[in-house]
């Protein structure tokens, strides 16, 4: 990264850290323990190697490949705000296509159940696309609506098409273990971490380096004057960017399914789509930076299970925190 970057990561961080301390003041004066809070938060998220193997990397391989497809449709001036529906889209997919490829070569189910995930997501974000470039319905409304769609679709799939074989809980069967992404044992660390830093590399060559990586930020920038002054065709980098965007949510509820939960169910997403967004403007929109906010996050969401297991502290405290970090930091 650039110097500017590093810099702007470091404004990034001691944001975070002002909203920490602010926490840990507001805790105290609503009568909790503030220290003891702040110490099991770290406890859960940095604590122990197995806290950082087993709860905070897990959580930002998601976060990470979400913040990474916000960060490329927003450069596009396509502003989705429907990554949560893409993921779970993603994970539907993966898991329709994972229970069907059971029996095949590990070297191949694992591929083509991440594949499907990406198409899933990239389908999702399909009619927002056409309904933007045909009708100029704004992204914004269309992407953010089929969010509800699909959770309400997640929630008939596993009471319907794809409940367990006993047709007793909410949930689908367990993926088996060809279609699983190979982990680290004795961890829920898996290869998602890899492939996320792999793309995340890959989308800063493409955007530093290429041609097309200058007339996304061009289409982005002024899409009338990248139109008539640069001879690029707007309509089109919008729509790749915005089913780029959606197909790599995709990719994140497959990997989710095929490398950390193994099933699929309700409330399979803590709000990743959401976070994804706070993740790339933290960022901003930088594909490097973005391993390092998605860390970041990923480290508050699991130091907020562990401070309300261990301190009785209420998570969501921790995310009113991480949106005023967030307000600091771009205010």
């Amino acid at each position: 990264m650039k110097a500017t970057h590093w810099a702007g990561l470091g404004f990034a961080v001691m944001a975070v850290a002002a909203g920490l301390a602010t926490l840990g003041l507001g805790l105290t004066l609503a009568g909790y323990d503030g220290v003891a809070a702040l110490s099991a938060m770290y406890r859960g998220a940095l604590g122990t190697p197995d806290a950082v193997l087993s709860a905070l990397l897990p959580r930002a391989i998601p976060l990470i490949l979400i913040g990474l497809g916000i960060g490329l449709s927003f450069r596009a001036g396509a502003l989705n705000i429907g990554a949560e529906g893409q993921f779970y889209a993603g994970a539907v997919g993966a898991t329709w296509v994972g229970l069907a490829v059971g029996s095949w070569p590990r070297g191949i189910a694992v591929p083509v159940v991440l594949i499907a995930g990406l198409a899933a997501g990239s389908l999702w974000a399909l009619g927002p696309t056409i309904l933007r470039l045909r009708f100029g319905v704004l992204e914004v409304i269309s992407t953010l609506l089929l969010n509800f769609v699909a959770e309400a679709g997640v929630s008939w799939m596993v009471q319907g098409p794809l409940q367990e074989s006993s047709h007793i809980y909410p949930q689908s069967d367990p993926l088996p273990l060809a279609a699983r992404l190979p982990g680290l044992p004795g961890t829920r660390l898996h290869a998602g971490l890899i492939l996320a830093i792999v793309i995340a590399v890959a989308f800063w060559a493409f955007g530093s380096r290429t041609l097309a990586g200058l007339q996304l930020k061009a289409t982005g920038l002024n899409p009338v004057a990248a139109e008539v002054m640069g001879g690029i065709n707007t309509r089109r980098v919008f729509a790749l960017a915005l089913l780029g965007s959606g197909a790599l949510a995709g990719l994140a509820g497959s990997i989710e399914i095929s490398g950390t939960t193994f099933a699929l169910f309700q409330n399979l997403s803590p709000g990743y789509g959401f976070t994804g967004i706070a993740v790339a403007l933290l960022a901003r929109l930088d594909p490097i930076a973005t391993i390092a906010t998605g860390l970041l996050f990923a480290a508050l969401e699991a130091g907020a299970s562990a401070m309300q297991r261990d301190a009785g502290v209420p998570a969501v405290a921790v995310y009113v925190a991480s949106i005023g970090s967030a307000a600091i930091y771009l205010g």
